[in-house]
């Protein structure tokens, strides 16, 4: 029972979306209609400004480490029921019960939620992607990379116990799938480029 409570608080927690909340309070705007219609920290820099996306990013990240913090708090540090939380916690921020289940891409949900499970693998693959976006301007490809690569990072440093292992793979899974429209921009040539600037200095 205390297990289920984990991955409900860890899926209703993922679903608060604080891009979209904080672009409808700064500028009364909904950021799902504009740009790429994501409500995560790249759209709202491309939409909305760098404030408000160091924010959202934080805010994504803070609510993937926590959800699985509670989880093992509550279980006394399961790695079942943490791993399961880590995805739970995706789950909640791409499909929101709060936004008619239409989130995000859970980039950032992935990042807190791991940072607590699997650190070293994850410093691993977010120096991936910092080599890719710098060498190609695409944040999208960059966490398309990264994020295929973080089950054989978690399995070769760590060798886990099988539910963190399906954990990674699974949130690798969701986050290539929820790239998908990125991989045919990529494919067409016609990708957004990313940009320290944003819409705002």
């Amino acid at each position: 029972m205390t297990g289920a409570l984990c991955l409900i608080l860890a899926y209703l927690l993922g679903g608060v979306p604080f891009g979209y909340l904080l672009v409808k309070w700064k500028t009364g705007t909904d950021v799902r209609k504009s740009g790429s219609g994501n409500i995560g920290a790249t759209n709202v820099l491309r939409t909305t400004g760098r404030s408000a996306a160091v924010i959202t990013l934080l805010l994504d990240i803070a609510k993937g480490f926590v959800a699985v913090w509670i989880a093992a708090w509550l279980t006394g540090d399961s790695v079942g029921w943490t791993s399961a939380a880590a995805v739970a916690v995706m789950l909640g921020h791409i499909f929101p019960i709060y936004l008619r289940f239409q989130g995000g891409k859970a980039v950032a949900c992935f990042l807190g939620a791991f940072a607590y499970l699997a650190p070293i693998p994850l410093l691993a693959v977010l120096i991936l992607f910092a080599i890719v976006v710098a060498a190609t301007k695409f944040i999208s490809l960059g966490s398309i990379i990264a994020a295929a690569s973080f089950p054989f990072a978690v399995w070769l440093i760590l060798h886990p116990d099988w539910p963190l292992l399906l954990a990674a793979f699974a949130a690798a899974v969701l986050i290539v799938y929820r790239h998908r429209a990125n991989i045919g921009r990529l494919l067409a040539g016609n990708e957004h480029v990313f940009s320290f600037g944003g819409k705002k200095p």
